[in-house]
Order: C-alpha cells, then structure tokens, then sequence
C-alpha cells in the first residue's frame, strides 16, 4: 500500500528531473548563487578538478588506477579549492560505484551470460560519464554523476 502512495511522487520527482536536464532545484539554486556572486572556480581549480575525473581513465588501462588516481589527486589538492574538493570526492565517489557495479556484474556471469553484457555497459557508462563530467567541470559547472554511491562526504 506504501508503495502505491510513494509513485505519483517518484513520477513526478523524475518529470522534474528529465524536464531540468537531471539536475534538482536545490541543485540549481546552489549553481545560481555560486554564479551570481562571481566566486566561481578559478581556471587553476578547474583544470585541476578536471584532471581528478580524466585520471579516471587510467582504470581502463590498469583497474585500480581508476581509484588511486582520483584519490591521489584529490588528497594533494582538496585544500587548494573547495571546487577541486568537491570534484575530487564525486569523482572518488564514481569510480567506488563503478568498482561496485562491476563486482555485480561479475557474480552474475554464470547467470547465462548476464554479467558479461553488464561488465560492458559498466564499461561504457563509465567512460561517457567520466567524459560529460570532464567536460562540464572544464565550464566551471558543478557535476554530479548519476547512479553514484556518494560514500565519502
């Protein structure tokens, strides 16, 4: 019966969503007042939040690179910039997710093949995603990566 009552306000959490270009209001809001008052992230903090998600890519190469990367990164320059702090852990947040959803993947392969179709879309949304969330932060944007386990705060 819960579940009956909690639908309409899923659907139309998801509208607002999909009409918004997946971002919240309170998402929007915070955006807009970063951008009103002119504090947006120096040039210096958005290369440098872009690098902690393109690090990522090394994980394509060497697995674990995709999470000792962003996590080095973000050690070494989380005090200079809140922009790069805040970009370091969601793109730390992203690759434990990632490393999470290929571990599912794996335990069903035995599943008549499931998990190998599913070790290759994790594959692909990983690099699309870390590609828009590159993109979006080099603009000075705040990105937030869909589907994430935000584990460190």
């Amino acid at each position: 019966m819960e579940i009956g009552f909690a639908a309409p306000a899923v659907c139309r959490y998801l509208s607002r969503l999909i009409l918004n270009g997946g971002r919240t209001m309170e998402y929007d809001a915070y955006e807009s007042s970063a951008e009103q008052t002119g504090n947006g992230p120096s040039k210096s903090e958005r290369q440098w939040a872009m690098g902690c998600h393109l690090i990522a890519l090394a994980g394509h190469l060497l697995p674990i690179a995709s999470i000792i990367g962003p996590l080095v990164l973000w050690l070494i320059k989380r005090e200079d910039g809140a922009f790069i702090d805040e970009q370091g852990k969601e793109s730390l947040n992203f690759q434990i997710s990632i490393l999470v959803y290929y571990c599912i993947s794996f335990v069903l392969i035995p599943l008549l093949g499931l998990g190998l179709l599913l070790l290759g879309v994790v594959a692909v949304f990983d690099l699309v995603c870390i590609l828009v969330a590159a993109v979006k932060v080099s603009e000075g944007r705040h990105y937030r990566y869909p589907m994430c386990l935000r584990l460190i705060n």
